[in-house]
């Protein structure tokens, strides 16, 4: 049986929600919430971040990987995370949870393994709703049945809703910070194009998502809405 392991990349400054980790969900930190719920698959979780604020949060439940280097993006934390830490190097699959998806369920992360029995990198994507395909903080995914052709902000009006989950086989994920990075992967800041851009092809499945991908300060106070509703 392949062994997996689910890394959630904490940074603890973002571009658009500095110190997004630790905002406040329901009584929770976010990083909480994101590490618990992931936890419901029974996989081992581990945290990575940059920051004892973040560290301090789970740590009492949760390994935690503390690493300062600079990184641009979670999935170079995580490529980073597999490279140097012995422990992690036992896993063949590696499940990327970003730290802003509170909602993640367990059939995210088990389609995201799925993936992998055909593609090197795995993903997940749901139906666009109306409000979102307006929203440049939400990322479009155009597909080819089970294939991912291209992904981008900027793109209005079609597309399918990509969620932040991703699947990897342990030893494509050690190269990723190896790959060029490319021009439309800094414009659009997606992480994702470094695979697509260097010929890596991603596979994607079809989830059911009623939740919120926070990435801004207007998505939290969403969430804590649909919470009390």
């Amino acid at each position: 049986m392949t062994s997996t392991a689910i890394l959630i990349p904490a940074r603890y400054e973002s571009t658009r929600f500095s110190g997004k980790p630790l905002c406040d969900l329901a009584g929770y930190p976010m990083i909480r919430r994101v590490a618990d719920a992931a936890s419901k698959s029974g996989y081992p979780v581990y945290v990575l971040t940059d920051d004892t604020r973040v560290a301090n949060c789970v740590s009492d439940t949760y390994p935690v990987i503390i690493d300062k280097s600079t990184y641009t993006n979670g999935t170079e934390r995580c490529s980073g995370a597999v490279n140097t830490t012995e422990e992690l190097k036992t896993y063949e699959h590696i499940i990327n949870v970003q730290g802003d998806m509170p909602d993640v369920s367990i059939e995210m992360i088990e389609e995201c393994i799925s993936g992998l029995n055909n593609y090197q990198v795995s993903t997940v994507y749901t139906t666009m709703p109306n409000e979102e395909r307006l929203n440049p903080n939400s990322v479009k995914c155009i597909l080819s049945r089970d294939r991912v052709l291209w992904m981008a902000r900027g793109i209005v009006g079609y597309g399918a809703w990509h969620l932040g989950v991703y699947g990897y086989k342990a030893e494509i994920l050690r190269r990723y910070n190896g790959l060029p990075t490319t021009e439309e992967e800094i414009l659009e800041s997606l992480e994702q194009l470094r695979w697509l851009k260097n010929d890596i092809n991603i596979g994607a499945l079809p989830v059911r998502f009623e939740g919120v991908e926070i990435n801004t300060v207007e998505d939290l106070h969403r969430w804590r809405e649909n919470a009390r509703s």
